[in-house]
């Protein structure tokens, strides 16, 4: 890596309100909105929840995902079923379904957190794997591991690692020479970002201190388009708190490097929510800007192979969905499935790129 990039990443992290800027890895407590609060009765997000994964095929998926670190819920049955929920929930009709719901814990809270794999059948299903990171509706989640080297070597011994970073290697942050963090995908295509665990520093030589980056689940990202709608959408009507008010943009071989791309320039909005499990800690819903890299989203439907989504659960179901309508929110499911646990839960597309979100509402005790 270049001096210079060296230099300019310096000068960009004294100017930073977080220790961390590398990927958006800000601190949870630093957390800041100019947002106001929801009306009393418009219903409102509580935390961020999970994150969802529709796979080609679940036998493929769930190795990978323990391999990992993720462990299997035994609870969730994984074998094919007819399920009329999960038909209204999607909005598809005269499908089969398997799911399997993978474990680990986040980094702020230690707290679980799952990602559901669910496989399709009985209809058409388009794959949309094979697009670069930097593709707008691209979805992807940070994932802070104690050894991120001997893991990298681990999957790749054992015919595991689909690395996207230069020459498929683990990238140094600025200023450091050890393997550190790179993009990676599961079988499908779907972005994962690996990063090293760390200690917290003290400030020191014009730099502020930085948090400790411990194991688990960092943060969820999202590629957007329009970074003034998709701040509207998560931030003004979903109550996300923006981490870093100056969002530069950026460029350079850090970035291009763990990526796999070349001149890239792009910015982050970093959006925290409390976590869902435990409302005291946050985790960043990482909304990524590329400025060259604007196209227009390929259509596409929930169950086709390589979708995502994200959950985040609410109080005041009805109310908020109507807000997130009137916010330019579309409603793929049909009406509002209840689980039997009566949970009720709703998909909707954002406004920016059609990004997936699930919305779901426990029933009061």
């Amino acid at each position: 890596m270049s001096k210079s990039v060296v230099k300019r990443f310096g000068a960009l992290v004294r100017t930073a309100l977080a220790a961390v800027v590398a990927f958006g890895l800000a601190s949870e407590a630093l957390a800041q909105s100019a947002t106001a609060p929801p009306p009393a009765d418009g219903g409102r997000v509580v935390g961020i929840a999970f994150v969802g994964r529709l796979v080609a095929d679940l036998d493929k998926s769930v190795p990978f995902y323990k391999a990992l670190g993720f462990k299997q819920d035994p609870g969730a049955d994984p074998a094919w079923r007819k399920d009329e929920f999960t038909e209204r929930l999607y909005g598809l009709k005269g499908i089969e379904t398997r799911m399997a719901k993978m474990v680990i814990n986040t980094s702020a809270s230690g707290k679980p957190f799952a990602v559901y794999l669910r496989e399709i059948k009985g209809i058409a299903r388009k794959t949309v794997s094979g697009y670069p990171p930097w593709e707008p509706g691209a979805t992807h989640f940070g994932l802070v591991v104690s050894d991120a080297p001997a893991l990298w070597a681990e999957l790749e011994k054992n015919g595991m690692l689909r690395a996207r970073s230069w020459d498929g290697k683990l990238i140094p942050f600025p200023g450091e020479t050890r393997g550190a963090l790179a993009y990676m995908t599961d079988p499908d295509g779907l972005d994962i970002e690996i990063i090293n665990q760390r200690d917290a520093t003290p400030a020191a030589d014009g730099r502020p201190a930085r948090p400790a980056l411990t194991p688990g689940v960092n943060h969820v990202g999202l590629i957007i388009l329009d970074a003034d709608k998709s701040r509207a959408f998560y931030e003004t009507l979903f109550g996300g708190k923006l981490v870093n008010a100056e969002s530069p943009w950026l460029k350079g071989d850090f970035y291009d490097s763990a990526v796999g791309g070349h001149g890239n320039v792009l910015r982050f909005f970093n959006e925290s929510f409390a976590e869902a499990a435990d409302r005291e800690k946050r985790m960043n819903f990482e909304l990524v800007e590329f400025q060259n890299r604007k196209k227009p989203v390929e259509s596409y439907k929930l169950g086709d192979i390589a979708t995502a989504y994200v959950g985040f659960e609410v109080e005041g179901l009805d109310a908020f969905v109507q807000r997130a309508k009137a916010a330019g929110a579309q409603v793929i499911s049909d009406g509002i499935p209840v689980m039997r646990s009566g949970t009720r839960v709703v998909v909707v597309r954002d406004p920016d790129v059609g990004a997936f979100v699930q919305l779901f509402e426990h029933p009061k005790k």
